[in-house]
């Protein structure tokens, strides 16, 4: 695909003026852009809105304020300041991938494509990214907002890859990188939007072929959805005084690493279930309302067990590790959301018993 017409050269000379005019250039990331500050952001990012993104980054750049601070800090700690974000795959990976660029290039982060493609959690748009916002290389991107951008201006058909990278690349101008790239993003989050696009404040409507045809919800182009499973589970809220019993999940699929209440079976009887974890006699059992929560392959069902114990004798399991929440005095680990969100019930229930 030739870049020898004008197209590509109107192209992103409208997106860049447009980006001078109404383009964001206050994001925290953008000041003092280095490569790592611009490695965290883009990580962040990935499926998660910039407004959700923004107080979880700037807290995590005070905690982590450079690679050698991630590097040897405990998973635990940086699962913490990644609860809530989702995704947790991506703060194992940024760990995991802190201690690689420690050991293999002496605390720098690489500067070529190929090193930065290699790295864990960084696929070929992301570190495009990094390469293009913090050093202005020279690399196309294909985040889902310059996806649906390129979508509704070439009006392509079906959802090939392949194809979309040629036009990213088509497009891609030899100069002022850096703001081309946030432009392109920026254009796909705030004008060229999923459902609702402001199609009369966009710099490319001239020459935008789905616009031009009024046909904009149409692109991107869906894949067929796939039926997902249905997967139960109950959660077992045992609690003693101020006291809820976490357990800590594998380190690979859902929430991996981080802590959260012990599941059982939605069938299976929560007294025999309770046996490996407690001595105590348990007190009274209530259950709270079904959450629900929907991943790409499955959609989880979670019944709140709340479990009342007249003691707290824990018999400890190596392959399970164990821990005894102080919801008064909470410790700085990884929390899955969904236990996040019920040790909050918690603690304001607590705080009401105290008060009356």
């Amino acid at each position: 695909m030739s870049k020898t017409n004008s197209a590509s050269i109107w192209f992103s000379k409208q997106v860049l003026a447009w980006y001078q005019r109404s383009g964001r250039k206050d994001l925290p990331w953008q000041q003092n852009p280095s490569l790592y500050r611009v490695w965290v952001s883009e990580i962040m990012l990935q499926q998660t809105q910039v407004k959700t993104v923004i107080p979880y980054y700037l807290k995590f750049m005070q905690q982590f304020p450079d690679i050698s601070k991630l590097a040897v800090a405990e998973i635990d700690l940086v699962l913490h300041y990644w609860s809530g974000l989702g995704y947790y795959s991506r703060a194992r990976n940024l760990h995991k991938t802190a201690q690689i660029i420690q050991d293999q290039y002496q605390g720098q982060f690489p500067t070529q494509f190929e090193q930065v493609f290699a790295l864990p959690g960084i696929g070929r748009s992301t570190a495009g990214a990094i390469l293009a916002l913090a050093l202005e290389q020279i690399h196309p991107i294909l985040d889902g907002n310059v996806k649906r951008v390129l979508a509704r201006y070439q009006m392509i058909e079906g959802w090939s890859e392949k194809v979309f990278w040629q036009w990213a690349e088509y497009y891609l101008p030899q100069q002022s990188i850096r703001a081309y790239t946030q432009a392109m993003m920026d254009l796909g989050a705030n004008i060229c939007t999923r459902t609702q696009p402001q199609c009369k404040q966009c710099p490319l409507q001239l020459r935008c072929q789905a616009y031009q045809n009024q046909c904009q919800l149409e692109f991107p182009q869906k894949k067929p959805k796939k039926s997902r499973p249905i997967q139960k589970k109950r959660l077992l809220i045992l609690q003693y005084n101020n006291q809820i019993l976490l357990q800590q999940r594998p380190p690979t699929g859902i929430w991996g690493g981080l802590w959260s209440f012990p599941e059982c079976d939605w069938e299976q009887e929560i007294t025999q279930f309770c046996l490996p974890f407690i001595s105590g006699t348990i007190a009274s059992i209530r259950y709270g309302e079904v959450i629900q929560h929907d991943f790409s392959h499955f959609r989880l069902q979670l019944l709140p067990c709340y479990i009342q114990l007249k003691s707290k004798d824990l018999q400890v399991s190596e392959s399970k590790p164990l821990l005894w929440y102080n919801l008064a005095q909470p410790p700085a680990i990884g929390l899955a959301k969904p236990t996040t969100d019920l040790i909050q019930q918690l603690q304001l229930t607590t705080n009401l018993r105290k008060n009356q």
